[in-house]
């Protein structure tokens, strides 16, 4: 009798070596991705403040002045809204060449929260744009 038998399946050994280099892929992979996921959540923030950039423009065009908070409705600067990013009107100027400062800020409790570096970004009237690496 052939003492050797034929073998149809993968042996234990075998399986766990794929597992472990699945996990080894899989955490090069993960952080990257994560990176690549706030990258273009950041691009929501700069969308936004570029909107409520040209809504201060309109709004100073009808009233004079810049606005100095986010109010609903026609010729104001209204809220973009965002899971991942409050904005606000943080600075602005009560001189007649008039200036204001536009921000984004992380949603604590978000993802973006973990976007060293990048939790707050702003634009100014001359178009600013800071943090630099952040645009």
């Amino acid at each position: 009798m052939d003492s050797t038998k034929k073998s149809n399946g993968f042996t234990l050994m075998e399986l766990m070596i794929v597992v472990a280099i699945i996990g080894i892929i899989a955490s090069i992979a993960l952080p990257s991705y994560q990176d690549s996921v706030r990258k273009s959540r950041r691009a929501e923030a700069h969308a936004g403040l570029v909107k409520m950039q040209l809504q201060q423009e309109g709004f100073r065009m009808v009233n004079i002045a810049y606005a100095t908070a986010i109010a609903a409705g026609a010729n104001n600067v209204n809220d973009p809204g965002s899971d991942y990013y409050t904005f606000s009107i943080v600075t602005v100027a009560a001189t007649v060449s008039s200036a204001y400062t536009l921000k984004a800020a992380a949603t604590s409790g978000s993802s973006q929260a973990a976007d060293t570096g990048c939790t707050s970004i702003t634009i100014d009237q001359a178009g600013t744009k800071s943090p630099a690496g952040c645009w």
